[in-house]
């Protein structure tokens, strides 16, 4: 298994739980989603095709909050849904952020790079990196809009850990729970932050997770 949490990361706790829900987010999900064949969770008016950056400024500094503790020195992602939250998380943190570029993967290098199998849209994805920008002894938390099957979030820590960076944690605006995307990544120790977590899509609504008390 790839040791991609060392020594070094904070272990005092977050000043909130990082799993705590956005309750603005949560109350559009739940009243705006479309639910295609309870299987498709559709919220791209205002999550990841249209965008409205006050909103997506506010879920960046909710998700910022959430992993700051970590003390994270860059912010990774992939491209292109993932680089708006990214872009908000990296602002509230004021620390860089760098993008796995995949659509036309040719970049500076030494290049660092990972093919990601997708189910849902058929076929393969390389996801790059140039060394020149991840490097060995950055903290880098990994930041996108879904956590799904969780396969780009875990390219994007192996792509880390050959750099020699270490991925301090992860954080989603949504995850959808019933796809266990937190599995492996919770089996190399990444801490996960979400705004969000779908519990099930079933009879053509949305069923968000309920905190325990």
């Amino acid at each position: 298994m790839l040791n991609l949490v060392k020594e070094g990361r904070m272990t005092s706790h977050p000043p909130i739980a990082i799993d705590t829900p956005f309750e603005p987010l949560v109350q559009r999900i739940v009243a705006e989603a479309t639910v295609v064949d309870d299987r498709i969770l559709k919220i791209d008016h205002f999550l990841n095709h249209r965008i409205e950056p006050a909103f997506m400024q506010a879920m960046g500094d909710a998700l910022a909050e959430r992993v700051r503790p970590f003390a994270p020195t860059l912010v990774l992602t992939a491209e292109a849904s993932g680089i708006a939250p990214a872009l908000a998380v990296a602002v509230a943190l004021d620390v860089p952020l760098v993008y796995a570029k995949k659509y036309a993967p040719v970049v500076e290098t030494p290049a660092i790079s990972r093919i990601v199998h997708s189910p849902t849209k058929g076929g393969e994805t390389k996801l790059a990196v140039s060394g020149r920008y991840l490097g060995a002894g950055m903290r880098v938390v990994l930041i996108d809009d879904f956590l799904a099957n969780g396969k780009t979030a875990l390219a994007l820590a192996e792509i880390v850990a050959d750099a020699g960076a270490t991925t301090v944690a992860a954080g989603f605006l949504v995850e959808k729970l019933f796809q266990h995307g937190r599995e492996a990544l919770a089996q190399l120790g990444i801490p996960i932050a979400t705004l969000a977590q779908v519990e099930r899509l079933e009879g053509g609504r949305v069923v968000m997770r309920e905190r325990s008390r």
